[in-house]
Formats: structure tokens, sequence, C-alpha cells
């Protein structure tokens, strides 16, 4: 009780860290069934389990919903900024914490999205069989929203140490032809096309396409698919515009010639689909031998990937590629939003490896001792306080 009254924060923590052990979430799933992805596994480098309670927080903030993302923002700065503001001191220490309680979480989200850190990466030994790990939805500077300086170069890599062998460059409206014989993967050739409230990834090799006959309404706009065809691309409707704009339209999309459709997308505006939309619209692909994949999205903006598809160049059909996603991200649709700054660090907790959990609980542990050692009169406290006393003995 006196460990508890003296440290609650550490007390918490490592009632947090040995709790999730009892619910755990598997580190990938198959985004189809949920199930454990037996045959694939995330490789954590040994940087990223040694900073596991940094890793696992910028993770945790990275899949997440954008509405999710304003709850979690909102909540904690209100939180943070107001203890800071309530605990005793003198005026300029209550300032200082409060003004220090709004920034942590903005800091936190800022650092999610450029800090250079290590990731996981997928490992499996489906590969052997033929397949490979393969995004077929990524962006380059080119993109109008793609980050400055986001090169094909720095995309190969940031694709490269998530386990990734190839990836497709969609840029916005921006064909890419592939050729980056030098980077650290394949590039594979496609585009993004822009259309009546719907964005549509083609796969393949095309050329400039003049989209106005496509962008006034819902039938035009499926007219797309065939232009694509004759290109020899296939079609892939893009998350979160399809759920958004046209989910009562899925129907016209596969009369259309649709090839197959996202059901995972890792930007914060598409991690919203539920589960119960993400079943239907697998439902539909199985009953029309139609693609699934699953997409980074990626732009340049942030560090980690929450999706990965094993497949081959050219899969078409239902079965042609198995989508493998982070539980945390798949969860984003079905927990409220208001509930994201305690729900989404559960999820963090249940999503722990065990070297994860022993890394948190070390930490703990040493910052407790730092912290929870008696100073003496005229001595430093902490681990030097600790060294002399075994010194002494």
């Amino acid at each position: 009780m006196n460990f508890l009254r003296r440290h609650p924060l550490a007390f918490t923590l490592t009632i947090l860290v040995i709790a999730g052990a009892f619910a755990p979430l598997p580190s990938v799933v198959d985004a189809v069934t949920g199930a454990p992805a037996g045959d694939a596994d995330l490789s954590r480098p040994a940087l990223y389990v040694v900073l596991a309670p940094i890793s696992d927080l910028l993770d945790a903030v990275t899949f997440m919903s954008m509405s999710r993302a304003v709850w979690f923002l909102v909540c904690w700065v209100v939180v943070l900024g107001g203890l800071g503001a309530l605990l005793p001191g003198t005026r300029v220490r209550r300032v200082l914490r409060t003004t220090l309680g709004v920034l942590v979480p903005l800091g936190v989200a800022a650092a999610a999205v450029l800090l250079p850190r290590p990731v996981p990466s997928l490992v499996t030994s489906l590969t052997q069989s033929g397949l490979a790990v393969i995004d077929f939805h990524s962006h380059t500077e080119r993109s109008h929203d793609g980050r400055h300086g986001w090169t094909l170069e720095r995309l190969g890599e940031w694709h490269a140490d998530q386990g990734f062998q190839a990836a497709y460059v969609t840029d916005h409206n921006t064909p890419f032809v592939g050729s980056n014989d030098d980077g650290p993967i394949p590039l594979l050739p496609g585009v993004e096309w822009s259309v009546y409230q719907q964005h549509v990834v083609a796969l393949g090799t095309v050329t400039q396409i003049d989209l106005a006959p496509y962008s006034h309404d819902t039938p035009g706009m499926v007219g797309l698919f065939a232009a694509m065809h004759s290109q020899g691309a296939l079609a892939v409707a893009s998350l979160p515009e399809y759920r958004e704009h046209h989910w009562a339209d899925l129907d016209q999309f596969v009369a259309g010639g649709v090839d197959g459709f996202e059901i995972v997308n890792c930007a914060p505006k598409a991690l919203a689909f539920s589960t119960p939309e993400r079943q239907a619209v697998i439902t539909l692909a199985r009953g029309h031998d139609l693609l699934v994949t699953g997409a980074s999205d990626n732009h340049g903006w942030g560090k980690v990937t929450c999706v990965w598809n094993l497949t081959h160049e050219g899969a078409h059909g239902f079965s042609g590629s198995h989508v493998i996603a982070r539980p945390v991200a798949l969860a984003q649709g079905d927990a409220a939003p208001s509930t994201a700054a305690v729900s989404q660090l559960w999820l963090m907790f249940r999503a722990m490896s065990w070297p994860e959990r022993i890394s948190w609980l070390t930490w703990i542990a040493l910052i407790w001792i730092y912290r929870g050692i008696p100073r003496r009169k005229g001595q430093g406290g902490g681990f030097g306080i600790l060294a002399r006393s075994l010194g002494s003995r």
C-alpha cells in the first residue's frame, strides 16, 4: 500500500503490463478470417524491444482512426494539462506543469508521424511457395499530399524495413511506369485515379487517362474500370471513399467490372472501417471472385504499416491475396471514439510480445529505483546512492 501511495504511476503501469498478458492479441491476423496468421509473424529489432515503452506507444498512436485520434489527443491534453494546473506548487510551477501537460500528447503525436525509429517487419514461410510480401497502394512526393522529399528510394527503404518485397507506386493521377532497379525492393507500376467521389487504384502499367467522363456521377465513374482494363490494368476500389460515398453502389461497382476492394487501409481516415462492414465487402468479393487487398496508403507520414499482402504481381481473384494485418488497427472501427484515451492504451498492452513486456517492466523498475531510493543529506539520489549502499556492505 505504501508503494501504491508513493508510486501510483509505476504501480498502475505494472498492473496493466501484466494484465494485458491475460487478454493477449496476436501480433498479426488474417484480415479475412480474423484468426491469427499462423504462417506469419512480426520480427522486432533488438532496439525496438529495448525501447518498447516508446516503440509501443508510438505504434499505438499511429494505428488510430481519425475520430479516435482526435478524442485521444483532446482527452489527454485536458487530463494532463488539468493535473498540472491543480497539483500544489508555486504559480510558476503550475504554469510549467500545465504547459508540459498540453505539449506531451501533441509531442507524442508528432513523434509518431516524424521520428525515425526501429519498426517490426513481417516474416513468413509462405514466401517459399512463390508468394511475395507486397503493398498494393503507396505514394511518393509526386502526389499532391505526399511528403516533400519522399522519393522512390525512401519509399522503397520504408517498405523494405517492414518486410515488403515489392510495392505498387500509386500516386494521385500520375502514372508510375516502374523503373527503380537500384532500389532495395522492386517498385511496381500503378496509379490512383481520383474520379466521382471515389479513388480507384490501377495495378499495372497505364498511360494518362482523361478523367472528365468518369467524374460526374456513379454510372459514369464505374466506366473507368473498362478503360483501365483496356490498358491491361486491374481496378481496385480504395478506402475510405467507397465506404463513405458509395456504400449502396457496390453492386454497380461489380457490374461495372471492378477487380477488387481494399478491406484494410492504414490511413487514419480509413481505419474507421468496422468488422461488419469489412465482412460485408469480403462476402461480396468472395461471391464474385474479386481481389481483396490491404494498403499502407503511405504518403511519407508515419513510420509503420498496419497491413501486408502475401500475393504476387498481377494477382487477381478472391484467393489471389492473403491480407495480413495488425489487430490494433482492425479494432479501430469497432471501438467508440470517445473511449480512445483509455481503450487505445489497453489495446497496446494486449498486443505486446513477452520481450516487450519484460522491457516495460525493466524500465518501470529502473525508474522506480532511481526515484524511490531515499536521498542522503548532501548527496544525489537514485542509482548513485544504490551503488554506494551496495559498495559499503
